[in-house]
């Protein structure tokens, strides 16, 4: 994935701390991830089904072990 031009901060992202947030870019196939305070450090880049999985797994309802299980299938 080439560094994208689409970047966007989470709505949750407020006054104050909100500069204390990760940024997401996506296209067809991957997704990456960035911290909104040091951009210009490196990106995290998931193909949409790993990022799907990643997640899902910090969903409330899910657990580290679902996470694993759910890691060995990507």
């Amino acid at each position: 994935m080439t560094t994208p031009d689409n970047w966007r901060k989470s709505s949750y992202s407020g006054s104050g701390d909100g500069n204390a947030c990760v940024e997401i870019a996506n296209d067809l196939t991957r997704v990456a991830i960035r911290d909104s305070k040091d951009s210009a450090d490196g990106v995290l880049s998931f193909t949409t089904g790993a990022f799907t999985t990643f997640v899902e797994a910090l969903k409330p309802n899910s657990t580290v072990t679902d996470f694993a299980r759910a890691r060995c299938r990507l």
